[in-house]
């Protein structure tokens, strides 16, 4: 394995499944998320001299994702799926009860139906745990815009839950 191969794998291989949800998160295909993480790691690959700062390699390839998103959503407009239709990925739904499963479903759900302006920082900061400063470059905005973005993504999160806390009740 040369240098170039073991400084890839090491910066970026752990990402995937971060840089998959995010993708997903974007197209709402999981086919579409597959392609886009493929080619953005087919980018990485290439471009990796050229990165500088290790410590900074998650956020770089997330930004490359985004990228390569916009050039994929400027080439042609994916085709999006109701919400009623998305599958989600629930990791070891064996050792979780039905009413978990239920709760983790009707959370992502209401987290895909935020407004993308909000869902994208919210995103990033839960999938990717990157801080507010780190989200504040990827997308240029300022620190303070990202803290409004981000508190008001929980707001209309909580929101969505009560009501559909309060649908569930009566029925």
């Amino acid at each position: 394995m040369n240098i170039k191969q073991r400084k890839f794998d090491a910066l970026l291989s752990h990402l995937y499944d971060d840089l998959f949800r995010f993708a997903y998160w974007l197209g709402k295909d999981e086919h579409m998320a597959r392609d886009l993480v493929q080619e953005t790691y087919l980018r990485a690959w290439r471009s990796i001299n050229s990165l500088k700062d290790e410590k900074a390699a998650k956020s770089w390839i997330f930004t490359i994702l985004r990228r390569e998103f916009a050039r994929q959503f400027e080439k042609k407009r994916p085709v999006t799926q109701s919400l009623d239709d998305l599958e989600f990925d629930i990791e070891d739904v064996k050792h979780r009860t039905p009413d978990q499963v239920m709760d983790i479903k009707i959370t992502q759900q209401a987290m895909m139906a935020l407004e993308p302006k909000y869902a994208e920082p919210l995103l990033l900061q839960i999938i990717g745990g990157f801080s507010c400063d780190e989200i504040a470059e990827q997308l240029d905005v300022s620190h303070s815009a990202v803290m409004t973005q981000l508190f008001r993504a929980r707001k209309q999160l909580k929101s969505k839950l009560e009501k559909t806390s309060q649908i569930g009740n009566q029925a």
